[in-house]
């Protein structure tokens, strides 16, 4: 299913009753709404909530910005890692009100957010810029974007920044594994052959890489959320890993500590990526956090 917003076509599906209360899932950089555990989608759903899933813009089966142009992520980090501005064609921002055309368009008015990684951010400026629109805000596995932060581990960074030998759907499945063995969960086992199997199948859906390096620079880009993060009132749970080299424990930390009434939880051992024992733990979490907030006034 897709609907279209300011020219833009988002891809998403939505499970369980329409009528329950809405739980909003947005998705990390360079994936797609496949990329959620059914596990997951089936717990919050089994809890009484409608949970609604999509590509974000430039990735999946959404609209691709490829007249943007393919911009130079090496240059563009060094800027960062310099201090200099960073020049990205589009914004979180801009993602974040993607989400809200997605709500409009499905006549949502109020809904719960749970966002990984870059959906994180992305969750945290839907909540601080339009807080009439949210009953929740968890954030996992995802950042402040504060200045200071540590950053990803250099063999992380350049794996990040290479491409796959090639466009074959078993080229792409085959770096992503690559990626995903340097930032798993040291402390839970993986489902080895149903993750490849996904990993292949979310390959041969789409594949996008100027699209993710778009969005990489949406995130580089993005240099003041931190400072918007003391005006989120809605109820927010951040969930951390402590084992995740991408996006370190520290910044999961700080995102807590800006906002007011946040409750932190560490997951030890969990890195940056879905294990069966981390999707039942995040499930528990997240579940109880949404049962437990209550609609603004």
């Amino acid at each position: 299913m897709n609907i279209t917003h300011n020219g833009l076509r988002i891809e998403y599906e939505s499970d369980g009753d329409e009528h329950a209360p809405a739980v909003v899932l947005t998705m990390g950089l360079g994936m797609q709404l496949t990329a959620w555990p059914t596990a997951l989608v089936q717990s919050i759903v089994q809890a009484g909530y409608r949970v609604i899933r999509f590509d974000n813009r430039d990735i999946g089966l959404s609209s691709e910005l490829d007249h943007l142009g393919v911009p130079n992520i090496g240059w563009q980090v060094l800027r960062s890692r310099l201090g200099l501005p960073v020049r990205s064609p589009y914004s979180l921002q801009d993602m974040a009100l993607d989400t809200i055309g997605l709500l409009d368009a499905l006549d949502v008015q109020r809904a719960h957010l749970v966002g990984v990684s870059m959906g994180g951010m992305i969750s945290q400026r839907i909540a601080a810029t339009v807080p009439g629109r949210v009953l929740s805000l968890t954030s996992v596995m995802s950042s402040s974007g504060a200045p200071g932060l540590p950053g990803p581990r250099a063999e992380v960074t350049r794996a990040l920044l290479k491409r796959p030998r090639g466009r074959r759907p078993e080229d792409v499945a085959a770096h992503s594994l690559k990626l995903f063995r340097l930032i798993g969960s040291p402390a839970f086992p993986q489902d080895m052959p149903a993750f490849e199997q996904r990993v292949l199948a979310d390959a041969v859906r789409s594949h996008r890489p100027a699209g993710e390096a778009r969005q990489l620079l949406a995130v580089v880009s993005d240099t003041r959320r931190h400072t918007l993060l003391q005006g989120i009132v809605c109820p927010t749970l951040v969930v951390h890993g402590t084992a995740d080299p991408l996006v370190p424990l520290a910044c999961g930390q700080d995102t807590a500590a800006r906002i007011a009434g946040a409750r932190f939880e560490s997951i030890e051992g969990m890195g940056h990526d879905w294990p069966p024992g981390v999707v039942t733990l995040l499930a528990s979490h997240i579940v109880a956090h949404i049962q437990t907030a209550q609609v603004p006034t």
